[in-house]
């Protein structure tokens, strides 16, 4: 079986996803599969690339390829591919949608406004939301451009410069407390993790850098396990999501608030998702054949 990992893009978190690629690429069973890497480097040259896979493997992350285009594509080729389909991909890229969807599933996710440029910032509506905020890209993701805005005079520069990375930004209630990631393999719940950022938050340093942070599985207690639990599963069938997502969550007094949820997590080898499956005896190498399994499965 032939399995094109397609890795590389053209979003700005192009360096994650070729370091993904490549952990993929080395782990993947080569008495199984011949492995293809597939580095793109812009849109249109995906359909040549992919002529004479059986499955693409997504190592993508950010624009045109978490968000439904390269899904749609691949789609429409006949070529089978990993993780969510074209829906919940696009659905969960733009975290404006995620969190009306979760609110009007009365799922708990900090309060939040969006603009789509500076003119359209309303310093009471921020009031109101109370400082510290949270400013992102709407689409963005690994924590470009996404500071913790303390004060009013911040907050200017911290959306123009969202604005250079995506068409809206969002300006979210900071919710201090301790952040968890839950990982979702084909509906199941894998062990917790808790994320011990060694800066200020969980920012790109943290994530991608060999130290940057500690994440550790852990153990809650029994009934918040059992309502982030419930909470994460719902968020992954909410969003029609399949195969393989994260649901990232921050704990506060004993409350657990849904941040996001990431239908083609990272798989470098400090990502999180590696780290739980091993939890439950998963080895990196197994983990990529079930994602190919279900994702097979779940294609058709």
């Amino acid at each position: 079986m032939k399995i094109g990992v397609i890795m590389g893009g053209i979003s700005s978190e192009r360096e994650v996803s070729l370091k993904s690629g490549e952990e993929i690429c080395k782990n993947l069973d080569k008495s199984k599969y011949e492995v293809i890497p597939i580095i793109l480097d812009s849109k249109e040259e995906l359909m040549d690339k992919v002529k004479g896979i059986d499955v693409a493997f997504l190592a993508l992350h950010g624009q045109f390829g978490e968000d439904g285009t390269v899904q749609g594509i691949l789609e429409a080729m006949g070529i089978p591919y990993t993780g969510c389909g074209v829906l919940s991909s696009a659905m969960c890229m733009d975290k404006d949608i995620t969190k009306s969807l979760l609110k009007a599933e009365g799922i708990k996710t900090a309060p939040w406004i969006n603009v789509r440029s500076t003119d359209e910032i309303d310093y009471i509506a921020i009031e109101k939301l109370g400082y510290p905020v949270v400013i992102k890209p709407n689409s963005g993701g690994s924590s470009v451009a996404t500071f913790i805005i303390r004060d009013k005079s911040e907050v200017f520069s911290a959306v123009a410069e969202g604005l250079k990375y995506d068409r809206e930004v969002m300006i979210e209630k900071y919710i201090r407390g301790d952040e968890i990631t839950c990982c979702i393999l084909n509906g199941r719940m894998l062990p917790v993790l808790v994320i011990k950022p060694k800066s200020p938050f969980f920012d790109y340093t943290s994530k991608y850098e060999d130290g940057g942070a500690d994440e550790l599985i852990i153990e809650l207690e029994s009934n918040l396990h059992k309502l982030v639990e419930d909470m994460s599963i719902k968020c992954y069938e909410l969003l029609k999501c399949s195969v393989y997502a994260r649901v990232d969550l921050i704990v506060q007094d004993g409350e657990p608030y849904v941040l996001e949820i990431n239908t083609l997590p990272g798989m470098t080898k400090n990502s999180l998702f590696p780290k739980s499956a091993r939890g439950v005896g998963i080895d990196f190498t197994m983990l990529l054949d079930n994602i190919i399994e279900y994702s097979l499965k779940e294609r058709g």
